[in-house]
């Protein structure tokens, strides 16, 4: 029996937008029985449902189930009563998407205390029977439609036979053949349980209610039996009733046979073709065409439409019963133990999700420098200048805000200056790794700063050969050594040494493929190619562009996408010049012969170099159909100017150059020593703060590991208000989550500390590295048992502050209804 009396609960009492949600409500239900709560959106329907149902607490007032207080009570003992008690069908079904269908309903039971497998195999399939959903039990809760969720959140509401049912809206997102079906099942249940029905479809409630209270503002106005006999009229919306069309055609021809129907006078154009036992229709009128199969939603019955029998609707049996076993010891028990808590963890972390799974490598990295803070330990002391050199040695940079062309041509004239780049001098070739089946699609960037071919020699080339042609070139060892350092792919290709690049092809778009043909050992990141070719090089590839400018540089490209400013010469031999001709002034364009009416002859068009609109001086053919504008190399390198805020230039005098620049007033930098000096400053710092980092370095990882624990914890705040909804118990959560804590520090944290231990110990072997190394056995034993204790800390504190609070608190519905 359930009794209510004198029950209050507000929604934001004291404020401005106080709801009264429960007004002094008083009602006694029996122990059986269909009870419709009736009434509009917000009137605290749903509300009312979730106080009886102990998933949120009232202001005031008192509840009993079966004689047994559950308000103003601690919530375990509420847990106790409602999870021995109570079943739940939600509107939203709250079933756990990562379960199978079987795993959702036979959770109940285990909280039920019922060990014996069998036992809840026989209850978990006769309720997944009843309810239609038997043959999907392996299937898991995300594959399910709507309709077959809802069947399974009544299995999981009934198969522990509780005493009262609780549905909140079970039909709510269901079409209309599910609701029926729904309703039928949930009739069946009422004639030995009692069940408390929201809902605000009166037709539904008059016709299957028992009883119908009516709710109006958190205020009940009516409630009165409802023996009323009668019929539901309850249009099912894909149900198609023949006898019911207004018009009917037969067609009858040799081994054919069609019954056509339609609402309206039947008008139809239809090419209908039988081949290799598939039908195929085309209509030649604007008419949508849907097959009717077995997996489709919509039924048709050669019948009249009639309206639902109470007599007919009633017939569904269930027989709690079977869900019932004579001195059977239910108690409110935990559903996990110690083993079954790590197994869990373990399947949990192993089946997260792609994005999920960059938790581990947070915390891999994390326990890597924990153990490199509690070891406290100082980085090397040797100044290597692969470290920090990352432009070519002899370059120095220009800073002047926006690209002038007065002040790189000024440059460029200047004595001592060999020449000058737009730009940071950095490029990106693309290299791609056909030789291998496997690797035919995959390429890969080579990055380093283009230098001019004449800086190296013969006597500089340790591996291969100089070039003999505009389109081979050679590479420094260091660019190639960052290369196969920073980029697996080259090793999925077999590349596995810097001798492998000798011979292979990279690319920039819109230019012929070039071939490194020499490696050189001059400590400077530079790609060396023939000098006509570095201005192309830097305006067809992306990564000259200065940081400021390369958001511009992208939309350039997709305005200019078909009418791309190249240099002409690249493209002489692939083009035919069918009037006019080639652009060797300034500001002179060819386009494609197809734009010919378009763009006269000697006339300017809408494209621009510098300020200054380009004038049409010929038209081209080619085979490929290509849709450049093609212009003097001059234009390019005017371009690439106007879109770069740097200049590069290469000197060996950069001490002479740079200050005659700075008396000129141009902030210029030595890229060699800009880098050295930030590198020894660094490390000069870092050696007497060696105790001051670490601490730093432990702080922010132990921030971080708090912080992605309580991320991956927010994603699951659903999955914790659906277990606290059906009644799981708090520990079990706290034990659920410490399981996982457990395995992903095990997984990722552990791993990481180890590995950060060996390579500490293999540093402190170097002689001089061994006084800056502390490292032993404690250390790493102190390090994991810290890690484990902190991250299980850390982790179970959102936890705690989550499940203190009511499920439907949780779960923030703070649904009026």
């Amino acid at each position: 029996m359930l009794e209510i009396k004198n029950v209050e609960k507000y929604f934001h009492k004291g404020r401005k937008n106080q709801i009264h949600v429960i007004n002094h409500t008083s009602l006694s239900l029996e122990n059986k029985g269909l009870v419709a709560l009736l009434g509009p959106s917000g009137c605290g329907k749903t509300t009312l449902l979730n106080t009886i149902g102990g998933l949120d607490k009232i202001r005031s007032g008192s509840i009993y189930i079966d004689g047994q207080k559950i308000s103003s009570r601690r919530m375990g003992k509420v847990d106790k009563i409602r999870n021995l008690n109570i079943g739940y069908i939600f509107q939203d079904y709250k079933l756990i998407e990562n379960l199978s269908v079987y795993d959702n309903v036979a959770i109940v039971l285990k909280m039920l205390g019922i060990k014996d497998k069998e036992i809840i195999k026989q209850r978990v399939e006769y309720v997944l029977d009843k309810v239609g959903m038997l043959r999907y039990q392996k299937r898991p809760a995300s594959m399910l439609s709507g309709g077959e969720r809802q069947r399974v959140g009544i299995a999981r509401a009934i198969v522990k036979s509780p005493d009262i049912i609780l549905a909140d809206e079970p039909t709510g997102n269901l079409d209309s053949k599910n609701t029926l079906e729904i309703m039928k099942i949930i009739k069946a249940i009422s004639k030995e349980r009692l069940v408390l029905l929201v809902t605000h479809e009166q037709d539904l409630a008059k016709f299957y209610a028992s009883r119908i209270i009516e709710i109006e503002d958190g205020t009940l106005i009516k409630d009165y039996l409802n023996d009323l006999d009668g019929e539901l009229d309850y249009r099912q919306e894909n149900t198609f009733y023949l006898k019911d069309f207004n018009h009917h055609l037969e067609v009858n021809y040799e081994n054919m046979d069609m019954q056509i129907y339609g609402d309206n006078e039947i008008s139809l154009q239809l090419n209908i073709v039988l081949k290799n036992g598939n039908i195929y229709i085309q209509s030649k009128t604007p008419t949508k065409i849907e097959v009717v199969d077995e997996n489709s939603s919509i039924e048709m019955l050669d019948e009249h439409y009639q309206k639902l029998e109470k007599k007919r609707a009633f017939q569904y049996q269930f027989d709690f019963h079977r869900l019932e076993k004579e001195n059977e010891n239910r108690r409110y028990a935990s559903i996990f133990n110690l083993p079954r808590l790590i197994t869990n963890g373990f399947r949990r972390v192993l089946d997260f999700p792609i994005l999920k799974k960059f938790l581990l490598a947070g915390f891999f990295l994390a326990g890597m420098f924990i153990m490199y803070s509690v070891s406290s330990i100082a980085a090397a002391i040797q100044i290597k200048e692969e470290e920090f050199v990352d432009t070519n040695r002899n370059y120095l940079l220009v800073e002047q805000g926006k690209g002038t062309i007065e002040n790189y041509e000024e440059f460029s004239h200047m004595e001592g200056v060999d020449y000058v780049l737009p730009g940071n001098s950095k490029v990106t070739f693309a290299i791609s790794f056909h030789q291998y089946y496997q690797t035919q699609r995959g390429t890969a960037g080579l990055t380093g700063s283009i230098a001019n071919l004449e800086q190296i020699n013969e006597q500089d080339i340790i591996m291969g050969r100089m070039p003999a042609n505009d389109y081979e070139i050679v590479v420094d060892r260091l660019v190639l050594d960052k290369a196969l350092r920073n980029n697996d792919s080259y090793q999925m290709a077999g590349m596995m040494k810097v001798e492998d690049f000798l011979d292979k092809t990279v690319n920039i778009k819109y230019m012929e493929d070039f071939t490194i043909v020499g490696v050189v050992d001059k400590v400077s990141p530079s790609i060396y190619v023939k000098g006509n070719l570095m201005i192309n090089i830097i305006a067809n590839t992306s990564s000259h562009m200065d940081n400021d400018y390369y958001q511009t540089y992208q939309e350039d490209s997709l305005e200019m996408d078909s009418t791309m400013l190249l240099d002409y010469t690249l493209y002489q031999d692939k083009i035919r010049l069918t009037k006019g001709r080639m652009p060797t002034n300034d500001y002179e364009v060819i386009v494609p012969y197809t734009d010919e009416e378009a763009m006269p002859l000697n006339k300017e068009i809408n494209v621009k170099v510098n300020e200054k609109k380009l004038i049409v001086v010929g038209y081209y053919d080619s085979l490929e159909s290509y849709s450049y504008y093609l212009v003097s190399p001059k234009m390019i390198e005017y371009q690439t100017i106007k879109k770069n805020s740097n200049i590069t230039l290469s000197t060996s005098n950069k001490n002479k150059i740079m200050k005659i620049l700075q008396e000129k007033g141009f902030n210029v930098t030595n890229c060699y020593q800009f880098s050295r000096k930030n590198y020894l400053k660094e490390k000069e710092e870092n050696m007497k703060a060696t105790l001051f980092v670490s601490g730093i370095i432990l702080v922010i990882s132990l921030i971080e590991i708090f912080l992605m624990i309580r991320s991956s914890f927010l994603s699951r705040i659903k999955e914790i208000g659906i277990l606290r909804a059906i009644g799981v118990k708090k520990s079990d959560i706290y034990k659920m989550f410490a399981g996982e804590i457990i395995a992903i520090t095990t997984i990722a944290g552990v791993p990481g500390l180890i590995l950060m231990a060996y390579m500490l110990f293999v540093l402190s072997q170097i002689k001089y590295l061994s006084s800056y190394i502390v490292i032993n056995s404690f250390l790493v034993v102190l390090s994991i048992l810290f890690t484990y204790l902190f991250n299980l800390i850390m982790g179970l504190i959102p936890v705690y502050h989550t499940i203190r609070k009511r499920p439907a608190e949780i779960l923030a519905r703070y649904d009026l209804d």
